[in-house]
C-alpha cells in the first residue's frame, strides 16, 4: 500500500470564519445543503449564551431573549457582557472584533452572515461595532448604555450562502439545551419571539 503523501505544501491553515464556511457541519451540527442550517445557527447561539463559557456565568443562569425577524434574520441578546479592561473599554477578539473566544458560536454565526451588529454594556459603558462577516468594518463606537450588564449580537444570515434555507416558524421545537446539557435547573430563561407575523406575533419561554 503506497503511504499518503503529506507535505507541508498541502497543508492549508484556514482562518476560524473560513473555517466555519467550508465546514459548517463542525459548528452547527448540519451541511452547507441542509435546509436546518438557519435554524441550527439560531439555537447554536441561543444555546451558548444560556450554557455560556464559564469565565461569563454559569449554565441556566442567563436571561436570553431571541427575535426572529425575517427568514435570515435574528438577535441575541442575554444579560452577561465581558469584563472591561482596565481603560475601560472592552477586550476584543476575533480580527479585533468585540467577539471574544468566550464568544465563539456567535463569531461563527458571523462568519455565514452578511452583516453583523454587536453591542456590549456594563457599568454604565456601552459599545458597538458593525461586521461584514467576521471582519469589523470599523472600530467599536460608544453609545447610551442600557442599565445594568448585557451583550447584544444582530445577525443578517447570507442569503447567497444560506439560499432557500429559512430559520423554522416551529420555534417550540427549538433545542436551546443541545445533547451534552443533562441539568437543566438554573435562575435564568429563555425567550424566542418570532416577529415575521406581525398580525400574530409567536412567543416560546424555557428554562
Amino acid at each position: 500500500m503506497t503511504e499518503p503523501d503529506y507535505s507541508l505544501a498541502k497543508i492549508r491553515v484556514l482562518e476560524f470564519d473560513d473555517s466555519v464556511r467550508e465546514r459548517p457541519g463542525m459548528y452547527f451540527g448540519v451541511g452547507r445543503d441542509d435546509p436546518r442550517l438557519a435554524t441550527r445557527v439560531l439555537c447554536a447561539v441561543v444555546g451558548h449564551a444560556f450554557h455560556p463559557a464559564t469565565i461569563v456565568a454559569a449554565s441556566h443562569t442567563p436571561d436570553v431573549v431571541a427575535e426572529i425577524t425575517a427568514d435570515l434574520i435574528f438577535s441575541v441578546t442575554d444579560d452577561q457582557a465581558d469584563v472591561l479592561t482596565g481603560r475601560g473599554v472592552p477586550k476584543l477578539g476575533y480580527h479585533g472584533s468585540l467577539l471574544t473566544s468566550e464568544r465563539w458560536s456567535s463569531a461563527a454565526a458571523a462568519a455565514v452572515s452578511s452583516q453583523t451588529t454587536v453591542e456590549v454594556w456594563r457599568h454604565g459603558h456601552g459599545f458597538r461595532q458593525r461586521l461584514v462577516g467576521l471582519r469589523p468594518v470599523e472600530p467599536p463606537a460608544e453609545f447610551a448604555a442600557p442599565a445594568g450588564a448585557g451583550t447584544r449580537v444582530a445577525f443578517v444570515l447570507d442569503p447567497a450562502y444560506f439560499g432557500s434555507a429559512a430559520i423554522t416558524t416551529d420555534i417550540a421545537s427549538l433545542d436551546v439545551h443541545g445533547p451534552d446539557c443533562t441539568d437543566t435547573i438554573g435562575s435564568g430563561k429563555v425567550v424566542i419571539r418570532d416577529r415575521r407575523e406581525r398580525s400574530r406575533p409567536n412567543e416560546y419561554r424555557c428554562a
